[in-house]
């Protein structure tokens, strides 16, 4: 597998960085031996840097230090970006950053530096982006060699072990007589600020809404549901701008595809069916085999995807799955401080992918009575080879009552063996072990908190208001120190996505408690995003970054989260107007004006922007 996950294809290779791949096959002499660095990431509370403390690398933390040594030292940074649930981070791991040659031309050649990607969104989009452009699609692990300068050089995602030893060799022997001419390529490969038409024309709500809508069903699969004929990705933001346009009851082909979308990402492989919550997403285009991880931001965004169909559409259904969602978030996320971690591994404790969620038949076999096995296999199909190397991923894929008739009982009873062969496997599962990221972001945490603010007002139910006011609460205490928002407990600042995501959560709270507090601090969120993170007409992820590489954008895209500018105008534009705010109002006008132009142009990757016009 060349990557964990295509993100998207761009138009190709800049002339500079073809230029840059051939003086790379360049063989000359080695550089000089520096001195031994040391290993800064054992025993970091950050569990992705942790992990990382035992590797033969010596891996240094992403800080202005470790750029001022590689420029002192003239050596070429090795940007090495992961997360904790990713699978492939795992396999690089084993296969070369605990392999003694790979980390000996690391360590001597280069700065290596291990990074947290969730923690360094801003960093992490730099580098895809480049990658994109070198590779045409980006993933993770992301494997970047950056200058001393801090432009990056060559990227790439997963390497096995005997390519990446031959892409080091070759880089170094390189760099030691070639450096400056290096350099002069990666500054020349860098991005220029882009050239964005500005327009004082509101394209229209029903002129975007038509361009999403069009675009939309242009890559949507007709037949399994969801976007794109490879892997599956649930494209949250796409799918809630979609559910809010008013013409959706309208449209037959759109309103289908919606339906058959929800139902396939509940039916097959995307979702734990056995203890609840969705995983990141499938490596097949009909939704059957999942990577296992599980995201924060996926059950908090699908959990609203689903209330918003709910609504929509009337079915009952989708408001259960949104609850599942919810349930399983809060039984099995949420820490004692009440907030909630950010993922939950797709290796188990020995490394081996999905074998936590997996039943073999021998175990099956031992766990449960003869009629409750029969059941099993009657309600999940297991009459073929098992789909996956430890077992089967139980999927169900007959009704209770197809069942029913196939073993002769009625359907009572076997719901009732079902039932009870499925809590035996959930104590079973429940006894094996799970990496988990412990990881706290209040961006991710905001994402929750609208969700189940969301989820008190749609259901009424005591126990989301209950759960939504800890949440906030535990946000107030954890992240919102002395007049600033953190990204986690410990950091020293927050980002855009911070800001953004909390104050569209706290004002989802604010309307389900109807507190003015609440709206007052949304709009202290809010005005602070502005002053942070709004420079020169153009929005940054982050108040500083480290690189000289030019990071404003005047509209940022929708990925596996909401574009935090987007979102942050969604908030602007309902706050000025509660508060009757005209700054904020006239700032939040005049950032989208110049935003219509990019959205209109590719509406699907700016559908957050699109749902705005439905407000």
């Amino acid at each position: 597998m060349a990557s964990e996950v295509q993100l998207k294809v761009t138009s190709g290779p800049r002339q500079a960085i073809r230029s840059l791949a051939l003086i790379l096959l360049l063989v000359a002499t080695a550089i000089p031996c520096r001195a031994a660095l040391e290993n800064q990431v054992k025993n970091d509370p950050v569990p992705y840097l942790s992990m990382h403390g035992e590797d033969m690398v010596h891996w240094q933390k992403w800080n202005a230090a470790t750029l001022q040594r590689a420029r002192e030292e003239k050596k070429p940074l090795f940007l090495s970006i992961g997360f904790f649930a990713c699978y492939w981070c795992h396999v690089m791991q084993r296969e070369s950053f605990r392999d003694a040659e790979i980390s000996t031309l690391l360590n001597t050649h280069f700065i290596p530096v291990i990074i947290d990607r969730e923690l360094e969104p801003e960093l992490d989009a730099q580098m895809i982006e480049f990658v994109e452009h070198y590779r045409g699609s980006a993933g993770w692990p992301l494997n970047v060699i950056v200058t001393p300068e801090g432009y990056p050089l060559l990227g790439g995602v997963y390497f096995p072990r005997q390519e990446l030893r031959t892409l080091l060799v070759r880089l170094s022997q390189s760099w030691s007589t070639k450096a400056e001419d290096l350099s002069k390529l990666a500054r020349a490969a860098a991005q220029p600020p882009k050239s964005e038409s500005v327009t004082t024309d509101n394209p229209g709500s029903q002129k975007l809404a038509d361009e999403l809508v069009k675009q939309s069903l242009q890559i949507a699969d007709r037949v399994s549901g969801g976007f794109g004929e490879q892997s599956k990705f649930p494209m949250s933001s796409q799918l809630l701008a979609l559910l809010r346009l008013k013409l959706v009851a309208q449209d037959g082909k759109l309103n289908g595809f919606l339906r058959d979308t929800l139902a396939s990402m509940a039916r097959y492989g995307l979702r734990d069916h056995l203890s609840g919550g969705f995983f990141r997403y499938t490596t097949d285009p009909n939704w059957r085999t999942p990577h296992f991880e599980k995201m924060l931001y996926d059950q908090a965004q699908l959990a609203r995807v689903y209330l918003r169909g709910a609504k929509k559409f009337g079915v009952r259904e989708y408001e259960t799955i949104a609850r599942e969602t919810l349930d399983f978030a809060l039984g099995t996320m949420r820490t004692s401080n009440g907030l909630f971690v950010s993922s939950l591994s797709a290796v188990d404790e020995r490394g081996d992918e999905g074998a936590y969620y997996i039943f073999d038949r021998a175990t099956l076999a031992s766990l449960l009575d003869s009629n409750e096995l029969a059941a099993v296999r009657k309600y999940y199909s297991l009459s073929d080879a098992p789909a996956f190397e430890h077992g089967d991923l139980l999927i169900p894929q007959l009704a209770i009552a197809d069942v029913a008739k196939a073993l002769d009982r009625d359907e009572a009873t076997t719901k009732s063996l079902l039932d009870s062969a499925l809590m035996k496997l959930r104590n079973d599962r429940s006894r094996r072990s799970l990496p988990v990221d412990t990881k706290q972001i209040a961006a991710w945490n905001g994402l929750m908190l609208a969700a189940l603010s969301e989820a008190g007002q749609f259901t009424g139910e005591k126990r989301y208001r209950d759960a939504a006011q800890t949440l906030h609460d535990a946000i107030l205490k954890n992240f919102w120190q002395s007049g600033a928002l953190l990204r986690t407990p410990r950091a020293d600042r927050g980002t855009l996505e911070d800001y953004a995501y909390v104050a569209d959560g706290m004002l989802v709270y604010a309307r389900m408690f109807d507190s003015k507090p609440d709206l007052d601090f949304v709009k202290e969120l809010v005005g602070a995003a502005w002053k942070k993170f709004f420079r020169e007409s153009a929005w940054s992820i982050s108040e500083l970054s480290l690189l000289p590489m030019q990071a404003g954008r005047t509209a940022f895209e929708d990925g596996a989260l909401p574009s935090p500018s987007a979102v942050l105008l969604s908030t602007t534009l309902t706050i000025s107007k509660q508060t009757e705010s005209k700054e904020l109002e006239l700032k939040a006008v005049d950032a989208l004006r110049r935003a219509w132009p990019i959205v209109l142009d590719n509406a699907f990757s700016y559908a957050s922007y699109v749902a705005l016009g439905e407000n």
